[in-house]
């Protein structure tokens, strides 16, 4: 039988490693998303080689050092999360909340990781820079469905605030 000590340590470990793989997955898929998903949805028939060749040859920036060091930005932070939870730093509420406003934040800084990438596709081929595969959408989901769990979260495990006595 485990004490509560040891329970509440198990808890905390469990809600940082799945908050780490719900970041760290968040992170890989909006990097295949800009990178290579949304190019070849972007351009139908065409290899990601020859997209990213007539971008070169437009002068025109796909983005990827950015996409990368935004996909290891958040893959840090949710390793951040489960150090500090490994080394007793933080408790299962801390945890969960701070992997689930990492995952709020992707939105706002996924749009801005892809932006460029968007518009040299926009500028190379002549088409919109808007996402033209799915999985942009799903992400953006998936934060709107990260906050609304974060506030619900929050309310829940609110301290109450206790009665004041009037004597």
């Amino acid at each position: 039988m485990m004490t509560e000590p040891a329970l509440a340590r198990s808890r905390t470990v469990r809600a940082a490693l799945a908050g780490f793989g719900l970041v760290a997955g968040y992170a890989v898929v909006g990097a295949l998303q800009i990178l290579v998903w949304n190019p070849l949805a972007a351009v139908p028939g065409a290899t990601l080689a020859e997209i990213r060749a007539q971008m070169a040859g437009a002068h025109e920036y796909a983005g990827t050092p950015l996409v990368v060091a935004w996909a290891l930005t958040g893959i840090l932070l949710g390793a951040g999360v489960l150090v500090a939870a490994l080394r007793r730093k933080i408790s299962a509420a801390g945890a969960t909340t701070l992997s689930l406003l990492f995952i709020v934040l992707g939105a706002p800084s996924l749009m801005v990781a892809s932006f460029p990438s968007g518009i040299g596709l926009a500028d190379t081929f002549g088409i919109s820079g808007r996402d033209h595969a799915p999985w942009g959408g799903v992400l953006y989901l998936a934060s709107a469905a990260a906050l609304l769990l974060l506030v619900l979260f929050r309310v829940r495990n609110h301290p109450r605030p206790t009665p004041m006595s009037l004597e």
